[in-house]
């Protein structure tokens, strides 16, 4: 049993077994093993979704399992019950969880009181599973990440950029944040990442507001949007200060001539991303999209082996 609580607590050899996977599933989605038979995951959500709902629901049936959706708002968890006394009741009934909530302390709680395997399927924290994921399609469209120069555009404190930061760490790869200096991740997240690194594998993570410097050469551009799911109350500020980092066409003369972009979507045209850039990098953006599918399937099959 096995738990994917975040990108900073797994192992390199753990995220490179889950790319393998991933490929195998996606060759053969009708023909793989069906490592969950028999066995009933839920999937626990306080916070709405779209692209992490329908793949981890499509990936747990496609194993061989069956899938239940909680509401954290429909259960005793909306009216004050405890995440720990929650977790040793479904400890009981089921097999695993898929949680997307808030506070990355309950995706840390339920693992240690529920005795069954539990993934992060988003937190305020980190976004694991996403940027498995992005890296995956990275090397399935470009080969090995280790050694290139990934540049992050825009809010560099969400959780994405976050996962971003300790997959660097850990992967070997450059990342450059571009973001205002506000919107920098905090220097003791910084320091948690570098502690990951030794020697000439030390992690260089580039934080600047010099979004041109930061672009210059890059192999993969990546996005989010300015307003995450919980500060709808700063939005007008947020797109306010963000708006010199939006991802467009003239951005993107100094990066390399084949270089990604990648938005993990929802993609709102005209704020992270314009309209020309997104539609013309749209292959890429659809196709990451669907491997959230093949790569959960992955995560899936790792936690229980």
């Amino acid at each position: 049993m096995k738990h994917l609580l975040s990108l900073e607590s797994m192992s390199r050899d753990d995220m490179e077994s889950i790319f393998r996977s991933a490929a195998a599933f996606k060759r053969a989605r009708t023909t793989h093993a069906r490592p969950l038979a028999g066995r009933t995951w839920a999937l626990l959500f306080s916070k709405s979704s779209t692209r992490t709902r329908v793949s981890f629901e499509v990936g747990i049936r496609e194993l061989g399992g069956q899938v239940i959706f909680l509401n954290a708002s429909e259960i005793q968890l909306g009216r004050g019950e405890p995440i720990k006394d929650t977790a040793r009741v479904l400890g009981r009934m089921l097999h695993g969880v898929v949680i997307r909530t808030f506070a990355q302390r309950d995706v840390a709680e339920f693992a240690e009181f529920s005795g069954i395997p539990t993934i992060n399927a988003l937190t305020d924290d980190e976004h694991p599973c996403q940027i498995l994921t992005d890296i995956f399609t990275y090397q399935e469209k470009r080969g090995p990440i280790q050694g290139k120069v990934v540049t992050f555009v825009g809010d560099g404190a969400c959780n994405v950029a976050q996962s971003w930061i300790f997959a660097a760490a850990k992967l070997g790869f450059e990342l450059r944040i571009a973001a205002p200096k506000e919107f920098q991740p905090s220097s003791e997240v910084l320091i948690r990442a570098s502690a990951h690194g030794t020697g000439s594998r030390r992690p260089v993570i580039i934080c600047t507001d010099d979004i041109d410097a930061a672009v210059s050469g890059a192999d993969l551009i990546y996005t989010d949007v300015w307003v995450s799911m919980g500060k709808e109350a700063e939005a007008a500020e947020r797109l306010q200060k963000l708006r010199g980092f939006q991802i467009n066409q003239a951005l993107l003369k100094p990066a390399k001539p084949d270089a990604l972009v990648m938005h993990c979507l929802p993609a709102y045209r005209g704020k992270e991303i314009d309209e020309a850039t997104f539609e013309a990098h749209a292959p890429t953006i659809f196709d990451q999209a669907e491997n959230r599918l093949h790569v959960q399937k992955a995560i899936l099959s790792w936690a229980v082996d």
